[in-house]
């Protein structure tokens, strides 16, 4: 299957856009002070952020590559 060029782009930038955005989300999360416990230790509140993000990461780099693969492949 061949993939038109603006939806590759338009895949490029989804991607990009993932892997722009959340890492920003991630660093306010970890700054909250919901992130940890009293002792320091990482609460179910970071553990489950840490797993979003790192899920929407994955998604966005592999969105980005499927693009780059239409449009130059």
């Amino acid at each position: 299957m061949e993939l038109p060029a603006v939806l590759a782009v338009v895949l490029i930038v989804a991607g990009v856009w993932s892997l722009a955005v959340w890492p920003q989300f991630l660093r306010r999360v970890m700054k909250d002070p919901r992130s940890r416990d009293a002792n320091g230790k990482a609460t179910r509140f970071l553990t489950v952020h840490v797993v979003l993000v790192s899920i929407s990461l994955l998604l966005g780099a592999a969105t980005a590559a499927i693009g780059i693969a239409g449009l130059f492949g």
